[in-house]
């Protein structure tokens, strides 16, 4: 069909913050057949195990300052239900989808039960389709099968109040090949037939997931080229008489706005969209946490935020005849507490793994003198970054009677802040390190070492890893946006990195097989596993509370620039 052009077309809205959707037209009068059939999608994505409302709900503009912004309270499980439920109501063609990472880097009450309960959640709200997305994989193949599946962890055990039951919904991955055979890992798209007329959900992960795992969880795992997978299965369908195509990504884009305008929308999705097959209609992306509402190369490309504090409320209008797609508009909702009630079942759900927590989540770990952010500087330090390498330098310590020289923690381990003064629980520790990551101690040469702080620096954007007391080093920006060392600059308590000499060197078990692109650490000999992040974490913080926010200047950017 004719599409209208990029960025433009009738049916874009602007966010929404709350009410109820207006009713849908199902037939025509007089018992007449309607030529055409409405179809409501309900898409949400990077939920992350959110069971509850996150940290700082949503910011919006303030409507009554111009230039200032409000956050707006919302997210969490139960109200998700009660949004998804109304906005469904009255439409006998609906369908709730998602774009990938409804579990991984989830907080405590979802994490310490294997993202059980989010699965649950989601699958009692009704969620029919998601995409795989990169945090379905941090546990392997085997585990997310287990999570579509079902049974209890091999490891862990049945944790829960009944064995695990798996997903009441159906996970897709056309890009994702399983090298044993050479088949997707799960089915490439499912079909969903309202009124007579059948519409493609083609559910994938971005390319990129490998460099987002360790090596252990993508090991037998081939991810392909985004545009590619879907392509292939349009042509697919379409020789089987299909001619509605919605696409389910973990790939998405970067809106500087900040809100759901796409006045220079940016990223891999506007990259991939217009390489689908003309024969897509719809976009559901994810994995950057923005929220947009566009047409970019005549499609409606849609991302929902991030946490469950928004979903897109998207209207279909399928042409009976043609069976295709003649109209489509979405607009993104957010869940504000103080318009949808929470829904008994979630809550009843939520409050019973709150209560099989609460012994771990509850117990005092530490205190602190102020808030520990992990906001980074133009040089891409922060407190809480700095605190975190200092507890891993410690832990390596204790665990192996040795003296270490550095650690290594990378920002993207690191989730949110320790945001208040006072008493420390282990749910906040967690919140902050959702990952479960472990500790691994080497030795590497000085020139290895070097070799570390370069990879950082790189076009698509600087990764700076925070380091722990007693090392330092300087570096600058390029004009290209990249970084380079400066020569000479590391020291390491006070005395100039020796290239020759060796160091032992800490980080988690995550960057140190490679993941965020740092193959540097892969020569590293004597590795040894030395514990758990949170637990070291939380030894640290019992050993040296209260605790206070370190100097800065370990990380030094020449010129003061922004870092990215």
């Amino acid at each position: 069909m004719k599409r209208p052009a990029l960025f433009s077309g009738p049916g874009l809205k602007a966010l929404v913050v709350g009410g109820v959707a207006a009713a849908l037209v199902g037939c025509a009068g007089g018992g007449r057949v309607a030529p055409t059939v409405e179809v409501r999608v309900l898409a949400i994505n990077d939920f992350h195990g959110n069971l509850e409302p996150p940290a700082g709900g949503v910011r919006i503009p303030d409507p009554e300052r111009s230039g200032a912004s409000i956050t707006i309270p919302s997210g969490g499980a139960a109200r998700l239900a009660t949004a998804i439920a109304e906005r469904s109501a009255g439409s006998q063609n609906a369908v709730m989808v998602a774009a990938g990472d409804l579990i991984g880097a989830s907080p405590l009450l979802s994490s310490m039960f294997q993202d059980e309960p989010t699965i649950e959640a989601l699958s009692q709200m009704g969620l029919a389709l998601s995409a795989v997305g990169n945090h379905e994989f941090d546990e392997g193949l085997e585990e997310l099968r287990r999570m579509q599946n079902g049974g209890c962890h091999p490891r862990t055990g049945c944790r829960g109040p009944a064995t695990f039951k798996g997903a009441g919904f159906r996970y897709l991955a056309a890009s994702t090949i399983d090298d044993a055979t050479g088949r997707t890992v799960f089915p490439a798209h499912a079909i969903r037939e309202f009124g007579g007329v059948k519409v493609a959900f083609i559910g994938l992960a971005l390319k990129g997931t490998p460099s987002l795992l360790a090596p252990s969880s993508r090991a037998g795992l081939t991810f392909l080229d985004e545009a590619e997978s879907v392509n292939r299965e349009v042509a697919q369908l379409k020789a089987q008489g299909v001619e509605a195509f919605v696409v389910l990504i973990h790939e998405g884009g970067f809106n500087p706005a900040g809100d759901d305008k796409c006045d220079g929308l940016s990223g891999p999705i506007t990259e991939i969209v217009p390489k689908l097959d003309k024969s897509v209609d719809v976009i559901i992306s994810g994995h950057t946490h923005r929220s947009y509402v566009c047409r970019v190369d005549g499609r409606l490309l849609t991302s929902a935020g991030q946490y469950g504090t928004m979903f897109t409320d998207m209207s279909l209008t399928l042409d009976r005849q043609t069976r295709d797609v003649v109209r489509s508009e979405a607009q993104n909702v957010i869940v504000r507490s103080d318009v949808f009630p929470e829904n008994p079942v979630q809550v009843d759900l939520i409050g019973l793994y709150k209560r099989l927590a609460a012994p771990l989540m509850e117990r005092s770990v530490g205190r602190l003198t102020a808030p520990l952010s992990y906001v980074r500087d133009p040089a891409g330090e922060s407190d809480l970054g700095s605190v975190i390498a200092d507890a891993m330098r410690e832990a390596a310590t204790g665990a192996t009677g040795q003296t270490f020289d550095v650690a290594f923690m990378n920002p993207g381990g690191i989730r949110g802040d320790l945001s208040k003064s006072g008493e420390v629980t282990f749910a906040d520790l967690f919140a902050v390190q959702p990952f479960g990551n472990s500790l691994t101690a080497m030795t590497l040469a000085g020139s290895e070492i070097e070799a570390v702080l370069r990879q950082q620096f790189r076009t698509e954007g600087n990764k700076i890893l925070h380091v722990s007391e007693g090392f330092s080093y300087r570096w600058r920006r390029q004009a290209d946006g990249t970084g380079s060392l400066v020569s000479g600059s590391v020291l390491v308590n006070g005395v100039p990195l020796d290239p020759a000499r060796n160091y032992r060197v800490v980080t988690n078990n995550f960057v140190a097989s490679g993941g965020d692109g740092f193959t540097a650490f892969a020569v590293g000999r004597e590795v040894t596993p030395v514990g758990g992040d949170v637990e070291a974490l939380e030894s640290y913080l019992g050993a040296h509370s209260p605790v206070s926010a370190p100097a800065r200047g370990r990380v030094v950017l020449e010129g003061g620039d922004d870092v990215r």
